[in-house]
């Protein structure tokens, strides 16, 4: 079969078309002969500074769509041939790739094989966020960093069917209006924290939802109004690990949490499956859209990286794999 491996940390050009032995199943895996596979962030940090890389060479990818090709032992309730998405661990950018049968799910009624190849990490995470983490409540106000990214236009979307008022930040004015056809009132383009201020009649938000760290995070904690909520679900920036005490959290009793789906797979599947399947309603009940802005062949799978290596992309990014 054909993967995407590299051998070494480095830029986009590391990634390598290589033909390896198309992997089996263990006990309570199953394969899949993968249709799509998903693009995201964490990919990039993979491949450049070995996050979650157990050893090289590796596979990268942590979300694909397909078919089922064969069940590991104990496995019950898919078949061979069913059409699936999956959460993985790696090895998504190849024609199969294994994941734990609790992070395979069966493609919801009425949805292709293409979008659902979105679904794994960005529809959970967005859920989770809004709902299990965040405590969305009606007429509560909501700030998303990445407002234009896979997250953020779906955190959108559920933020305001949740009844909030959806705040947003970007990169550019592109991004911006993207943003504004995905739920948000408002979208606020580089520094936050005066624009939010303004816009709440100096009282702040409810709640920030936070991918970015660092600096940006410090300034969401800012920006929250008395009892107000933030959490964090990654480290874009790349800064080094904050920590947060007494002076922060004190003077207007606001709290901080923090969300990973990966490490909730790890940790708490059978918690993943509840969640996803509350998240995969969302699509077939039509209160979201995951749009799909760029697909690429396998073997382009440095262009992706490359593309969203600028930070200029919005929606989610595909590796078309197979038919």
């Amino acid at each position: 079969m054909r993967a995407i491996e590299f051998q070494e940390y480095g830029g986009p050009e590391v990634l390598k078309v290589v033909e390896a032995e198309a992997p089996e199943p263990g006990p309570g895996q199953v394969s899949v002969d993968v249709a799509y596979a998903g693009i995201n962030f964490a990919d990039l940090k993979a491949r450049e500074t070995g996050y979650r890389v157990p050893r090289l060479p590796f596979v990268p990818g942590l979300e694909v769509s397909g078919r089922v090709r064969a069940l590991g032992e104990g496995v019950t309730g898919l078949t061979v041939g069913q059409e699936v998405t999956a959460l993985t661990e790696g090895g998504a950018y190849a024609d199969v790739a294994v994941a734990d049968a609790t992070t395979v799910f069966p493609v919801p009624a009425g949805v292709g094989l293409r979008t659902a190849a979105t679904l794994p990490t960005v529809l959970p995470t967005a859920y989770a966020l809004v709902h299990s983490v965040g405590r969305l409540q009606p007429g509560e106000t909501v700030l998303v960093q990445g407002a234009a990214g896979g997250v953020g236009t779906v955190l959108g979307q559920l933020a305001k069917a949740a009844g909030g008022t959806v705040y947003g930040v970007v990169s550019s004015a592109a991004k911006a209006d993207y943003a504004r056809e995905y739920g948000y009132d408002e979208v606020f383009v580089g520094d936050f924290e005066k624009p939010v201020r303004a816009a709440t009649d100096g009282r702040g938000v409810d709640l920030v939802l936070d991918p970015v760290g660092g600096d940006t995070l410090r300034a969401g904690l800012a920006s929250l109004a008395v009892f107000g909520r933030l959490v964090s679900f990654g480290n874009a920036s790349g800064a080094k690990a904050w920590s947060v005490g007494q002076p922060e959290l004190y003077p207007h009793g606001v709290t901080v949490g923090g969300f990973s789906i990966l490490t909730l797979a790890q940790t708490a599947p059978a918690e993943l499956r509840a969640l996803a399947e509350r998240a995969f309603a969302k699509v077939v009940d039509g209160t979201v859209s995951l749009p799909v802005t760029a697909e690429f062949g396998l073997a382009e799978a440095a262009e992706a990286h490359r593309l969203m290596g600028t930070r200029t992309s919005t929606g989610k990014l595909l590796l078309r794999v197979g038919g």
